[in-house]
């Protein structure tokens, strides 16, 4: 009896681990712990637990970016996880919608504040930088902006790092990049960007500022994630995307979907002025 005691203590303190899952695949221990957390984050729907089936989140991601659906994990998927990216999830990012129906501006004229900037480039040319990214949506739609330098806006758009006071802390250097709320009142429509990251702009290593801003004002418009590699609200980062990046096909006609087409005002002129009474 005593042998069969220290037996069984010596079996469970000599570092035994359960065998992996089926759909952790041949990846490493460290590595599903990591794709664990990457799936709760990005492919969990709010009737899903922490301990919901993995192979079906596999799945959601793998349909997502147009791969081979196994629900197993593989070399593949772990590079798309390791990539830096926006930090809403790719399906129902219930956490950053703040009330039902539409996720649109009601208004053509949207006020905005950058409140907190970062500190790696001047104000001058942040500012520069939001302006330019909402004037790429503003030319696809019905909307116009304005910039307000204190007091209520509809966008308010910070730096910040770690823990930020809206439960979602980001996490330094790497993985998520910066994430925005959909369209309503108080925290709706606000974008939220790392400052732990290396923010640049032009041709320079780090992070392009541009491209990120331009992104997360795309949910912060109401604009979910895309599966279009080319399209701006594509969810992770590649630092071979142009610097001179312009909105895709598939981002405009999202966009034009919730407000509509900009109509030419010398169209609308010609048009009237040439229209039978």
């Amino acid at each position: 009896m005593q042998f069969v005691v220290l037996f069984t203590v010596g079996f469970l303190t000599s570092g035994f681990s359960l065998p992996m899952p089926r759909e952790a695949g041949e990846i490493s221990e460290k590595q599903w712990k990591e794709a664990q957390n990457y799936l709760n984050n990005f492919y969990a729907s709010d009737t899903e637990k922490e301990l919901s089936n993995f192979e079906d989140k596999i799945k959601k991601m793998q349909r997502f970016f147009g791969l081979s659906i196994t629900g197993v994990m593989n070399p593949n998927i772990m590079e798309i996880m390791k990539q830096p990216r926006c930090g809403l999830p790719d399906i129902a990012p219930s956490g950053f919608t703040l009330f039902p129906g539409p996720r649109k501006w009601t208004s053509k004229i949207v006020t905005y504040r950058i409140a907190i900037y970062t500190n790696q480039l001047r104000h001058s040319r942040v500012d520069s930088i939001v302006y330019r990214a909402f004037n790429m949506w503003s030319r696809e739609t019905t909307l116009y902006f304005k910039r307000v330098p204190r007091g209520p806006a509809d966008i308010i758009i910070r730096f910040a790092r770690r823990a930020h006071g809206d439960n979602y802390p980001f996490d330094g250097p790497g993985g998520t990049l910066a994430h925005a709320f959909t369209p309503g009142p108080d925290i709706g429509g606000d974008a939220h960007f790392d400052d732990d990251e290396k923010w640049t702009e032009g041709y320079k290593s780090g992070i392009n500022l541009p491209f990120v801003v331009t992104h997360e004002l795309g949910h912060s418009l109401g604009l979910s994630h895309s599966s279009n590699p080319n399209a701006v609200m594509y969810p992770t980062y590649n630092k071979n995307d142009p610097w001179d990046f312009q909105l895709s096909q598939d981002d405009i006609r999202r966009i034009q979907q919730l407000y509509g087409k900009k109509r030419n005002v010398w169209d609308i002129y010609y048009r009237e002025e040439n229209t039978p009474s």
